[in-house]
């Protein structure tokens, strides 16, 4: 699970810039957008399916899970990669997550994500949500940081010409299934990222080769990639990854956490059984998006119908001030009576 939270600023205060002044103008390597230029459509066919894993201690202790779907979406009629991941589970029994959904082009272009992390204590709860879109040649990146009653909102954005081989929190995981079904990770392979601040770094990625391992007993051979990202202020954090030879993921971890995620169905299983994951709407920015579109559009269908028939408005507060007036216990009963005398065909003596 990722390291929650670590990203407080000093002032708490909102921030707003036109692209963080860095050290020096960082840029990915050759190889890596080289790398990204050289997708195929069929590679990216292979990279549709699900992986479930669970998230145990190093006692073994059950913590949660770990999710990740792919498929092919349409982002403003643009086809596109819509990839969710999502990890659930308990720190010191106090529930934790982090959901990932992010809108990505075939060459692995990052148009939109959204990613919402957060830890639920006692009385208490750390919340971080970071949003970032691509808009009118920028790239714009919005985060809010909630700590208890203490809300701090920082914005950025940066050219998007200086963001060539931008590998996101969301775009790494796809990254990582396609080098996997390579089984090969090229040399240099550095790409960009942001930092916890929203500077930009840089990430790489590295070869782990190929060993044996074992899921549901039987004897699976795997190949491992490593990445690392680094920091402006901080260690470099490490993450370590193992996949079958489809591309499924068999285990994730960051060196020196006790927490790993690992596989515990081979696909063949898994894919025949696969558990669907709790749809959280508000989360999901697809969903989301089409609720509020459909919203908006029924209120404004509703409010023209209302317009062109002003009879309906007067029959209801008719009604109202005669049930007020009434005040009668059987409210069903009274308005059965009351519209009945608007039946423009009443029924013989029959009740």
């Amino acid at each position: 699970m990722e390291t929650l939270l670590q990203d407080r600023s000093n002032d708490g205060t909102s921030a707003g810039t036109e692209g963080l002044d860095p050290v020096e103008e960082l840029k990915a390597s050759d190889e890596a957008i080289t790398f990204m230029s050289s997708i195929e459509p069929a590679e990216l066919q292979k990279c549709v399916f699900p992986d479930s894993l669970v998230t145990v201690s190093e006692g073994g202790r059950d913590l949660g899970k770990f999710t990740v779907t792919v498929e092919f979406a349409l982002r403003v009629q643009q086809p596109c990669m819509l990839l969710h991941a999502q990890s659930q589970g308990a720190i010191d029994d106090s529930p934790c997550g982090t959901t990932v959904t992010a809108y990505i082009t075939t060459d692995l272009e990052v148009l939109e994500e959204d990613y919402h992390e957060y830890v639920k204590l006692e009385g208490h709860r750390l919340d971080k949500r970071c949003h970032i879109v691509q808009r009118d040649g920028q790239m714009v990146i919005d985060k809010v940081t909630t700590i208890g009653e203490e809300v701090m909102k920082e914005s950025v954005s940066y050219p998007a010409s200086v963001l060539k081989g931008l590998v996101t929190e969301g775009s790494n995981l796809l990254l990582m299934r396609l080098i996997a079904l390579r089984k090969k990770v090229p040399e240099h392979m550095t790409f960009l990222s942001f930092d916890p601040g929203l500077r930009i770094i840089h990430t790489t990625f590295s070869e782990l080769g190929l060993k044996q391992t074992e899921v549901e007993g039987e004897t699976v051979e795997v190949f491992g990639i490593e990445r690392i990202v680094h920091s402006v202020e901080d260690s470099p954090t490490t993450w370590q990854c193992y996949f079958l030879p489809d591309g499924h993921l068999v285990s994730r971890v960051q060196v020196g956490s006790p927490v790993t995620m690992r596989l515990l169905q081979l696909p063949s299983q898994l894919e025949k059984s696969f558990e669907n994951i709790p749809l959280v709407w508000q989360e999901d920015m697809q969903m989301r998006s089409k609720f509020l579109d459909r919203k908006e559009e029924l209120k404004a269908d509703h409010a023209s119908y209302l317009r062109q028939r002003p009879e309906i408005r007067a029959l209801i507060s008719d009604f109202l001030q005669f049930l007020l007036l009434r005040k009668p216990d059987d409210v069903l009963q009274f308005a059965r009576e009351y519209f009945f005398l608007f039946a423009s065909h009443r029924p013989s003596e029959q009740v």
